[in-house]
């Protein structure tokens, strides 16, 4: 039987430097060489996770953008995406502007990727998650709104207190046409809200990547909330040691912490004698 082994980035498989151990890397690297179909499905874009899993082997495509996006990480080829029709993008803008909220926008304009934010209305939060990419190409400050929900829109990002998420979250986690996760941020107290199409899951993402690669089995490894519907639909997951309490209550197992190569040390236990077919 063909598995697909799946994991979690931020907080599963990187560590709180948000980089991979280099022993993870030497093992998960050896394991892929030898046979192992490995991937990672994560909420980051594939500019941010490729530079967070610099070094890491994948020989098949990865799922970005919590499921918008399923990407061949080697060429940036995009192979499946959801975008917001244009009604759900308007819905999407009023209840923002309604509650004053300035989102961090991603989107396709002019044919180009582009994350989209105003810089008269960033907080804390938005400042910190922009400072670390002052090198992204897909950068696009504007001075006001005007422009801010230009192109096709494929996700939302909204930073803020707990507070001021909750209504926004209130109202599309209700709604069927979206998806809406609301989490801390790791290492930070921020709350970050994030809206999406509301087929855009890791789940959907692994549900698709698994017939594309006509693979039988899924084993996952995760570490928060949003990974529950990956582990609910997984043969087999684990949640590393350091993953909130919601997500060991559905796992198969408990592994090491992600600081101690908890997904790379299990997938050498279980696939070490893994030959190459």
């Amino acid at each position: 039987m063909k598995t697909l082994y799946v994991t979690d980035l931020d907080g599963t498989l990187l560590n709180t430097k948000e980089r991979i151990n280099p022993e993870s890397i030497r093992i998960i690297n050896g394991l892929v060489d030898r046979g192992m179909m490995f991937t990672y499905a994560t909420a980051r874009s594939l500019v941010s996770a490729a530079v967070a899993a610099e070094g890491l082997s994948t020989k098949i495509p990865v799922i970005v953008y919590n499921g918008a996006f399923i990407v061949r990480p080697e060429t940036g080829e995009v192979l499946h995406s959801l975008f917001f029709s244009p009604e759900e993008a308007a819905f999407v803008r009023e209840h923002l502007e309604q509650y004053h909220i300035s989102p961090i926008v991603y989107s396709y304009v002019d044919r180009l990727e582009r994350l989209s934010w105003n810089t008269g209305r960033e907080n804390e939060g938005m400042k910190h998650y922009l400072s670390n990419r002052k090198q992204d190409k897909r950068r696009r400050p504007l001075i006001n709104e005007e422009g801010l929900y230009d192109g096709d829109v494929f996700y939302y990002t909204c930073i803020g207190k707990k507070e001021e998420m909750l209504p926004i979250y209130e109202i599309f986690s209700k709604d069927d046409r979206f998806r809406c996760t609301l989490q801390q941020e790791l290492y930070r107290p921020e709350y970050w809200c994030e809206i999406m199409p509301q087929k855009a899951s890791k789940a959907e993402g692994i549900r698709k990547l698994k017939e594309m690669w006509e693979c039988d089995r899924i084993v996952s490894f995760g570490d928060a909330v949003n990974d529950i519907p990956m582990f609910e639909m997984s043969d087999e997951c684990y949640a590393v040691e350091n993953a909130v309490a919601e997500l060991k209550a559905v796992a198969t197992g408990i592994i090491g912490r992600n600081d101690q190569d908890g997904v790379a040390r299990w997938l050498l236990e279980h696939c070490g004698e893994m030959t190459e077919p």
